[in-house]
């Protein structure tokens, strides 16, 4: 039965691949992709560091679908993702932009989409496994998540030395904690039958995650890191490509609430369950998005 799957993060890396991967394995799913620029085929553009932007795209989404423009809405993927150089880039109401991309971002559109599902339906997130902390998860490249109070962690300037380059991939590490805590929410709040999965990608060299960042780390990204590949330590976009499709498309068992490596359901780190830190950041992101309006 033909539905629709809206997809953030599309464009390229992992979620060109998972793109193609629908697109082939699923014939009745009609894909609406939410990019910056028109990449044609009915994408709907947004800048998602925008909360009006995204607003206005969720909004727009819904409208078709209330129109019998687009068939039953059969998921939500939130695979777009930022990394900045410091901790201080901001978008047009001012919140700090990793934030408002990895994780504001992802809620505007549950929020707004979320009584427009059919059943079963799924939202899947994709986070990072730089949530852990440690050099397991992050091979020393990226610090530890440091968690404050959402309303500080939304404005730019939230972590030490904010125009350094470790605050900044603090501030994506600690957002990335902040994607599985909602996750955990909206599995608690989505209406009977919607799940939410949060997807770990692993390290995948070589996606763009790093184009904002200074010459050597993009030189050392594009043409070294890539060969990890062949090791334990990276996947390459390929293969987490074909992962998240799996678990778009139902090829994954993955309960409500659960959080996927690759093609494995796993616990996500102990600092990620925590129920009252969930509520309060679901609380906040009501209020800074203006969703619960």
């Amino acid at each position: 039965m033909s539905h629709t799957i809206v997809m953030t993060g599309a464009s390229r890396g992992i979620g060109r691949v998972a793109l193609d991967e629908i697109r082939r394995r699923d014939p009745d799913a009609h894909v609406v992709v939410v990019a910056r620029t028109d990449l044609g085929d009915g994408t709907v553009t947004a800048d998602l560091s925008s909360l009006r932007s995204v607003r206005d795209a969720a909004t727009a989404i819904r409208d078709r679908l209330d129109r019998g423009d687009l068939p039953p809405l059969r998921a939500f993927v939130g695979n777009a993702g930022v990394q900045h150089t410091n901790a201080l880039v901001t978008g047009p109401e001012g919140f700090e932009s990793t934030f408002t991309v990895n994780v504001l971002a992802n809620h505007v559109f549950v929020r707004v989409l979320q009584d427009r599902f059919a059943t079963p339906g799924r939202v899947v997130i994709t986070t990072s496994d730089t949530h852990f902390g440690d050099f397991r998860h992050n091979l020393g490249l990226v610090p530890g998540p440091v968690w404050q109070s959402p309303d500080v962690l939304a404005r730019p300037g939230a972590f030490p030395d904010p125009s350094s380059a470790a605050a900044g991939r603090t501030a994506y590490s600690t957002s990335k904690l902040a994607t599985i805590h909602l996750v955990h929410e909206s599995a608690r709040r989505l209406p009977p039958g919607v799940t939410a999965v949060a997807y770990n990608p692993a390290f995948v060299p070589g996606t763009g995650l790093t184009r904002d960042a200074g010459p050597v780390v993009r030189f050392a990204v594009r043409r070294i890191l890539p060969a990890m590949t062949w090791t334990p330590w990276a996947t390459s976009p390929a293969a987490a490509g074909r992962y998240l499709a799996d678990v778009i498309l139902g090829a994954i068992d993955a309960p409500n609430g659960s959080y996927v490596d690759l093609g494995a359901v796993v616990p996500s780190s102990p600092e990620s369950y925590d129920p009252r830190r969930e509520r309060e950041l679901w609380d906040a992101a009501e209020r800074l998005t203006g969703v619960g309006v």
